[in-house]
Formats: structure tokens, sequence, C-alpha cells
């Protein structure tokens, strides 16, 4: 690999452990690269340049000393709603915002497993959007197509990893925000089980539906970060078993039956599969059944899984908003949402809250005919920015619904799902597919995903790099 791009998180690792490479040469080189991207790309809002040096030249003294940790200098990204120390988590949103106090718990270990966090990145305001725009920080751009966006709301760290600046970065997952950037910038992108990887100071964060995940540009690089940054708060409310993520992404699956989910789940304005992604999503499943799966159409029993999703949702922005140390600052759809969970914050989010375990029953018995859903992740390709970042409260969900109405019911679950990339449309642009399984299954879904990688060696592909003084694309 170049200087320009970034090696593998897995290979960064074995170089430093190995003594070719130093974490500072390592970390300088990331920091140029992001410092040259950030008039094209804009994937970070905080980069700690001398605070990451200075962790560098620590990592280096201890690999020199014969220390070993899985990611020992090895430098990374963090989205800009995970507490960094020392640095503010303004979320999106605009203000100057007062720093950290604390790590929270995903960088505490991501730092135990030895990383350097380089930098926080771009999130739309509160994670709401498919997209990574706003007037707090400009407009987060795709790789591939810099004219399109990136997706959202983990589109800076989907920005990052794909155009080569970090190996790897943690993104989070409310309504798809690591699939749906991962989708339409040809990477693979983790939502693991709820409870997986800590969102603590918030122990449920968005009532639950919201979980930390991995963004990576092959299966075992994901896996890799998912293992550093996996484990719980002492006071975290869901405490899953433990699984080694590495070790089921060199495993062979096995033969699995394997449903082909193309409708959407129920939304409340119309949502249609474009022609483009089907047959990328089509080409996937035929991938799969040549490689010895039972693949066939099939769709879970969602029902209107969406009446316990929204009070979800919208309370949580509510109680954000309720924080938000500049109020008058936030986008007028924020305050509209937030007033809309307000009044779905009692009864609605208690009956919301107790439609789960229904919906674990009926879409879990869906497991006992099929071992992994395949389904489209987005409906579309990557829209162009600006489509929808100037668009009212109503006319954002029916465009938001519309572009991606498949990856939200695995949220109100809190079950894991994995994008893997579907390939590109005749226009290049990226789209992408999710392996979804019941609670627990991240080891069978890396596995099916590494034997895909295998087959299709999407990680061979990279963006051609953008130039400076052409942003738009």
């Amino acid at each position: 690999m170049t200087p320009d791009r970034a090696a593998g998180l897995a290979e960064t690792a074995r170089a430093l452990a190995e003594g070719e490479v130093s974490s500072r040469e390592l970390v300088e080189r990331t920091l140029a690269r992001i410092e040259g991207s950030r008039g094209t790309l804009n994937a970070f809002r905080i980069v700690r340049a001398e605070a990451a040096l200075a962790e560098a030249d620590a990592a280096d003294r201890e690999l020199a000393a014969g220390g070993r940790r899985p990611l020992l200098g090895v430098p990374v990204a963090v989205k800009d709603d995970m507490d960094v120390a020392g640095e503010p988590t303004a979320f999106g949103c605009a203000g100057a915002h007062p720093p950290a106090a604390e790590d929270g718990e995903a960088v505490r270990r991501l730092r135990a497993a030895g990383a350097v966090i380089v930098g926080k990145t771009n999130t739309c305001e509160l994670g709401q959007w498919p997209f990574t725009e706003g007037p707090a920080f400009g407009a987060t751009r795709n790789p591939w197509h810099p004219g399109h966006t990136p997706g959202g709301s983990s589109g800076g760290s989907a920005a990052a990893v794909a155009a080569g600046l970090v190996p790897a970065a943690l993104g989070s997952d409310g309504a798809g925000s690591v699939r749906i950037p991962a989708a339409w910038t040809h990477l693979v992108g983790v939502k693991p089980q709820r409870g997986r990887v800590s969102t603590w100071p918030r122990g449920e964060a968005f009532h639950g539906i919201t979980v930390n995940g991995t963004l990576a540009r092959t299966v075992a690089d994901a896996a890799l970060l998912l293992d550093a940054a996996s484990g719980n708060h002492p006071h975290d409310p869901h405490r899953p078993p433990a699984v080694d993520a590495r070790a089921a992404a060199g495993r062979d699956p096995g033969r699995l039956r394997v449903a082909l989910a193309l409708k959407p789940p129920f939304t409340a304005v119309p949502a249609r599969l474009s022609p483009a992604v089907r047959a990328r999503v089509v080409a996937v499943a035929e991938r799969l059944a040549a490689l010895g799966h039972t693949v066939e159409e099939a769709d879970p029993p969602y029902g209107r899984i969406g009446l316990a999703f929204v009070p979800r949702a919208t309370a949580g922005i509510a109680e954000y908003v309720a924080e938000a140390p500049f109020p008058a600052l936030l986008d007028r759809r924020t305050r509209d949402a937030a007033r809309l969970g307000r009044l779905l914050g009692g009864a609605p989010l208690r009956a919301a809250r107790r439609a789960e375990a229904v919906l674990h029953r009926r879409i879990g018995r869906f497991f006992t005919s099929y071992d992994v859903v395949l389904a489209p992740t987005t409906a579309t390709p990557p829209p162009r920015i600006g489509a929808m970042a100037a668009l009212g409260g109503f006319a954002t969900d029916r465009a938001m619904i519309a572009a991606c109405p498949y990856a939200w019911p695995w949220n109100v679950l809190g079950w894991p799902g994995v994008n893997v990339p579907a390939g590109f449309t005749a226009d290049g642009l990226p789209v992408g597919a999710q392996l979804l399984g019941p609670a627990h299954g991240e080891p069978l879904l890396l596995s099916l995903a590494a034997q895909l990688e295998a087959d299709l060696r999407w990680h061979e592909h990279w963006p051609a790099p953008v130039a400076a003084d052409s942003p738009a694309g």
C-alpha cells in the first residue's frame, strides 16, 4: 500500500508488531491524508493531531519494550457521537460544545487495545438522516463520487475509511447508520447485537435502537475492530455473551438457508426498490447459490414494526434536544422531531418497548426455516449532495424512507446485520446488500460475509483520488 492510502487494520497491526514501521510514521501519514482531504471529502469534525502524535510516541515505546496489544499504535477514527476525553461531542450540532470529561466505554476499550484515536468523524445532526451535511460543518462527500453523499449518519467514518484516510472506524447505527453509508461507499459495515459494543455513557441510546458498529474494507478488519471495541460498562443494561468475531471471519459458514427478502417492510409512505440496486442484490444471491447455499425468495413477517420504532427514535431525539447547549441553533426538523418525541414518550414508548418481545418471537420463528436473510441495504444508490438537506420535515421523511426502507427493523429487534458491497450501478455509484441474522448471530454473518468477500474480492477496488480543487465531482 502506498503512503497515499492506509493499509488494512490487521496488516497495519502486524507491521507495527514486527517493527516494519513506527506508530509515529503511520500517524503522521494519516494526519497528512486527513489534512489533504479536508477541502474535498470533509470527513472529520475534530482532528487530534498533537494528542495522536503523543499517543503514537507512547505506543512506539511500548512496542520497543516488547509490548503487544491487538491494535497497539494503529490509527483509527470514531464518530462524533462518542465521547473522547478532552474533546467536545457535538453529534452534528452547531455551537461550541464542552469537552468530554472521560472516554465513552467503546473508546476506552479501543485505547485498551492500543489504538490511537486520530479524530472524530462528521455526522448529521443527532444522527437522524441518511446524509452527512449540516450548517455546523458543511457537507461530507463520497470518495467514489464527490457530488454524492456517503450516506449517514456515520458518513464521516465511511468516507474516511473508503478513501483510505484510516484503516477502519467506529460508527453508530440507529436505523441503518453504519450499514447505509457502508453500502454507499463500498465497505463492510457491521451492526452488532445490542450491547455488544457499549454505548455508555448512554446505556440505551435512543431507547435501545442505536448500537455502535464498525466500518472497514474487509470482513477481517471489521471483525478485528469489533473484537477490540466489544464489551460492557458495569452499568450497561444489555450484556450479550461474548463472541470471537475475528475467528468467525476465518471459518467456513457451512451450507446455509438464505431468504432473499426484496420487499420493503411496511412504511407509511411509498418505497420502491431501484432496478439497479435490485439487480446487484440478486447478483449477490446468485453468488451465494453458486457457493452452495440454498437461496429462496421469502420476506420476514415484519407486520407494522414501524409502530415500535417511531416512539423510540423520536423520544431519543427529545432527550438529546433537552440536553443541547444551543437549542436555538438546531435544525427545525430536529425541533419538530423532539416535539413529537415528547408526545410519544409516555404510553406509546412503553407500548413500543413491550412490542419488541412479540416481534422477537414472530420474526424469530422465521429463523427456524432460514439461517440468514439477504436484503438490499438501501432502495436507491446514494443521492446527490443537498438532495435532502434543505427539505422540510415531512418531505425529508418521505425522501429518507424512499431511499432507505430496509435497515431500521433490525434496530428495533436489536439483532446483528452486516452490509457487504454489492457492486456499482452503471454510473459507478456503490450499492450494498445486508446479511441479517437472529440474536447473537454475528459469527455466522461474519463467516458468510468473509466467504462472499473471497469470491467477489470487493476490497481490491479503490475510488480514484479526488482532486483538491474539484470537491463537487
